[in-house]
């Protein structure tokens, strides 16, 4: 079965939406949780993070990994297939473009990609199209950094933000394993 590192940020708007989507994915793949300091310790109007935490572990059957030593053994133990971040918040897309290792999930991700694995990013930020820009561009050339398709959700009141459609995440994570970015890669919501 292939072995998928799933690493939450937060995003936390996003975060009640994707128990459904691992609900889905954690029949298909062996799914080991990977929890930014953010989900960890922050209370919300979307939920509290230890509540989704717990949630997720259920649906997984697996332990989180909520530290920075233990998600650096990621890369030297050869952990996962592939590696996804989602939601993947602009400052760790900002980050991540910078070679900025400062938690949880980018040690995840920096030990991941030693690999040569796949990364796959399912952006959702208000600012990739504004000072996030750059960063977006980087990430979108680089070895080995794949991406779950992605539009505007708003483009009238949010004109800089994007969000991933994870309706596309499998998809994603089989032809990430394959080498290839699914296309389209932009699309449009409605």
């Amino acid at each position: 079965m292939i072995k998928v590192g799933f690493a939450f940020t937060g995003s936390h708007c996003t975060l009640p939406g994707l128990l459904g989507v691992l609900e889905k994915l954690a029949g298909k793949f062996d799914i080991t949780p990977i929890f930014s300091e953010s989900v960890q310790n922050t209370i919300s109007r979307f939920g509290d993070g230890k509540e989704f935490m717990q949630k997720v572990e259920s649906i997984t059957g697996k332990k989180g990994i909520t530290t920075l030593t233990e998600a650096e053994p990621i890369g030297p133990q050869k952990l996962f297939d592939v590696l996804v971040i989602a939601p993947c918040t602009g400052n760790t897309m900002a980050k991540l473009a910078n070679g900025i290792t400062d938690s949880v999930v980018l040690m995840a991700a920096k030990a991941h990609l030693r690999n040569q694995k796949p990364l796959i990013l399912a952006i959702s930020t208000n600012d990739a199209l504004g000072m996030n820009a750059k960063n977006l561009g980087l990430l979108l050339n680089a070895k080995n950094i794949f991406f779950v398709p992605f539009g505007q959700d708003n483009p009238k009141d949010k004109p800089n933000s994007l969000i991933a459609n994870l309706n596309y995440l499998e998809d994603t994570i089989n032809e990430a394993l394959k080498g290839r970015q699914i296309q389209p890669m932009l699309i449009t919501y409605s």
